[in-house]
């Protein structure tokens, strides 16, 4: 096959939708389909998913997406996919085993959001293991670990049938193989793998937390694979359910949010990575930024080894619910009660002209972002979000003016975490957006304008497809590897400045911001003063 005529598949596995991008070998996107997931939530606080309906969706959106392209099958060299850090549980035959006590097998995914383990993880953190360390300090529940703990206790007769638990990019690439490899990402950032170690997990801390027989459970005991490495190439079965031959290669996988990193950020792998920083934002909101040497910083995940690419350190931010949140108001207000994502359209259309007249569209009404927890920089899943300053109307003035503070309050998140990030020698001059976020032109000039960055969206339309393809194209290159086939597949830019006339409102409502955290904390004291929040 000529490298002209060489093309690749990134596929993305997001918290609603699989989706499949066709590239040819210099990044442009030839063709794109995506299938919805199934999701169940048979309790409070609990997520699932069905690893099979997942599969289902990713097979169908390769096949639509090639149909789309008009690319042959055997042209097709190489795989790559990204999932959601959700966590697959099988039985000792590989087939679904069912997450909760008197549930179906088929929900055998515990999603990421899911915080059925906040207890776990609390412990996890009193433990005051070194692994922590490498995650901000504390444990999420967001985390595999605690999940699998939760699994234990919990849910012991499907722990005793569990034979094999696997982060959810990994096990698309078992389905995809055969293989049983694992990825250095999902490892790294989800299950207290220390990639940089000779010895990469903490056996203390396996055994602190009750986990000793992690590996047989997980059935995991070979190194994970760098970002890109090449896993192997297509099995029989994988082949003919993907509709591609059993030539096309498949390399180690990432976490969703990584891949937009890495589609966004590849080019610069080999430059100043301190002023660049990748924000994937969709349902939630994920921020990474990359060096050389590691950085500690409480609250942000890692440093991480190699979790985006070979030989670079991973700090990782994130804020559990952004777009969702705007969901959330958008129900919740009377007036656009109902009107579903037509809410957001009206919302954009009316606030843009708004914004460009006056920078401060409501002084009294002001919004904590964190009705999912803070992840970052507090690191407390127990955080709540606080609204302040409503009144009894009910008018599209009102719905506006609420949509706008929330918007301004996702964007402080922001803020928040990138001060953390140059507090320990990052510089952030500029935001590499990609996911849903960027089609919001009110979100777009917030985070321009709050943090003082430029913002920079890449002219992929699908950067999260174009980082899984990267890893597909890199898993080819023996020699470049990941950051040759980074450079050659990356897009073009376009950089949104921030408005200076802005700065100083978003300043004086920054600092309220920041009030806010401090009242919220000083309730929560009050109403339980044995708890400890943020």
């Amino acid at each position: 096959m000529s490298p002209q005529d060489t093309c690749f598949i990134g596929v993305d596995v997001g918290t609603g939708s699989a989706r499949a991008g066709v590239f040819d070998a210099n990044g442009k996107l030839l063709g794109s389909a995506a299938h919805a997931i199934a999701m169940n939530r048979p309790k409070p606080d609990f997520v699932e998913q069905d690893s099979e309906n997942i599969w289902q969706s990713v097979c169908q959106s390769v096949r639509d997406a090639l149909k789309k392209s008009a690319v042959a099958p055997e042209k097709i060299a190489a795989i790559g996919f990204d999932a959601t850090c959700s966590l697959v549980i099988r039985d000792q035959d590989n087939r679904p085993l069912g997450v909760t006590p008197g549930g179906a097998d088929n929900w055998d995914v515990i999603v990421w959001m899911d915080h059925r383990a906040v207890r776990e993880a609390e412990e996890c953190t009193a433990t005051g293991s070194r692994v922590l360390e490498f995650i901000g300090g504390t444990m999420s529940p967001e985390m595999e670990m605690p999940k699998l703990m939760w699994l234990k206790r919990h849910n012991k007769p499907a722990w005793d049938k569990m034979g094999a638990a696997y982060d959810l990019a990994d096990f698309l690439s078992f389905r995809a193989t055969g293989s049983n490899a694992r990825s250095c990402c999902t490892v790294t950032c989800k299950w207290t793998y220390l990639a940089h170690q000779d010895e990469p997990w903490d056996r203390d801390f396996l055994s602190l937390i009750g986990m000793e027989d992690l590996n047989d459970k997980i059935n995991m005991h070979d190194p994970a694979l760098a970002v890109g490495e090449r896993i192997g190439t297509l099995d029989a079965q994988g082949a003919a359910d993907l509709g591609l031959t059993t030539d096309c290669v498949v390399g180690a996988g990432l976490i969703d949010a990584h891949a937009g990193a890495l589609g966004t950020l590849g080019e610069y792998l080999d430059g100043n990575l301190d002023q660049h920083f990748a924000m994937i934002a969709g349902t939630s909101t994920c921020h990474m930024t990359l060096s050389k040497q590691p950085r500690f910083i409480k609250g942000i995940w890692g440093p991480y080894f190699g979790a985006i690419a070979p030989g670079l350190w991973l700090n990782e931010g994130g804020q559990s619910a952004t777009g969702a949140l705007l969901d959330h108001v958008v129900a919740m207000h009377p007036f656009s009660n109902g009107m579903g994502r037509d809410a957001h359209k009206l919302a954009g259309e009316k606030l843009l002209p708004l914004m460009a007249d006056t920078t401060d569209l409501a002084p009294r009404l002001h919004v904590l972002p964190d009705f999912h927890g803070n992840r970052s920089p507090l690191a407390d899943p127990e955080a709540l979000g606080v609204i302040s300053g409503l009144t009894l109307d009910q008018s599209e003035e009102s719905f506006l003016k609420l949509y706008w503070a929330t918007a301004c309050a996702i964007a402080y998140g922001t803020r928040h975490i990138i001060d953390a990030l140059n507090d320990t020698g990052y510089d952030i001059t500029h935001i590499h957006l990609s996911g849903g976020h960027t089609a919001s032109k009110v979100l777009v000039k917030l985070y321009a304008d709050v943090t003082g960055c430029h913002v920079v969206m890449s002219d992929c339309e699908e950067p999260v497809l174009l980082g899984s393809a990267m890893l597909a194209a890199g898993a080819l290159d023996a020699d470049g590897g990941l950051a040759r086939a980074a450079r050659q597949m990356a897009g073009k830019e376009t950089l949104h400045a921030p408005d200076e006339k802005a700065k100083a409102d978003h300043d004086r409502r920054y600092a309220i911001f920041h009030q806010m955290h401090a009242h919220r904390q000083a309730l929560d004291a009050m109403s339980n003063p044995g708890a400890k929040h943020g």
